[in-house]
């Protein structure tokens, strides 16, 4: 097996094991054994578990971000639906089999405390979501964009925390209602 075939399958079997039963609970040999890379193998495309966390976390923030702005380029016309799109998009997400929450917050919450790259990774992936809700803010003439995209944000990360616990997809319906309310309030003329 070539690196990049083993990286690529190590990376899709971290990723599942990681959502399934979080990162400390899941060891090297339980992904070299789920991933059937060897040890050798899997040790030379990440020499660490950390390397690893961190690359399964960097291409899962490439593709949310990818899909969430797909799914609003398919789905909506203006500025306005392409942000109701994101909470569209969320609902579908958390009524995949399996859905256990927004690996960038479990992560955070179970390392973030003792890993500084952890932290900004996920940092990161906040920060990208919420600059996408600023473009499209300001794209509807949002007289504060950067204090929409906060509120809508929050909003986003909140449904992603309630449905992860809660195992139900509504939060991302609830969440999109209260981003219609907080976009009628802030654009009433519609944008």
């Amino acid at each position: 097996m070539d690196a990049e075939t083993a990286e690529l399958r190590v990376l899709e079997t971290a990723r599942t094991l990681f959502e399934e039963r979080g990162v400390q609970a899941v060891g090297m040999d339980a992904i070299r054994t789920a991933s059937g890379v060897s040890l050798k193998r899997l040790y030379q495309v990440f020499p660490s578990k950390d390397a690893l966390v961190e690359a399964v976390l960097r291409r899962r923030d490439t593709e949310l971000r990818e899909a969430i702005a797909a799914h609003g380029a398919t789905h909506a016309d203006t500025p306005r639906e392409r942000i109701l799109a994101v909470f569209d998009y969320l609902a579908d997400w958390f009524a995949e089999p399996g859905f256990r929450g927004c690996a960038f917050i479990n992560a955070y919450g179970e390392i973030g405390g003792v890993s500084e790259s952890v932290s900004e990774i996920a940092r990161t992936h906040k920060a990208a979501v919420r600059e996408y809700f600023a473009a499209l803010t300001a794209e509807l003439g949002a007289p504060d964009p950067g204090y929409l995209a906060d509120q809508l944000s929050i909003l986003a990360n909140g449904a992603m925390a309630t449905a992860g616990i809660s195992g139900s997809p509504e939060p991302a319906g609830q969440a999109r209602e209260a981003a219609r309310a907080l976009l009628t309030a802030a654009v009433p003329d519609g944008g």
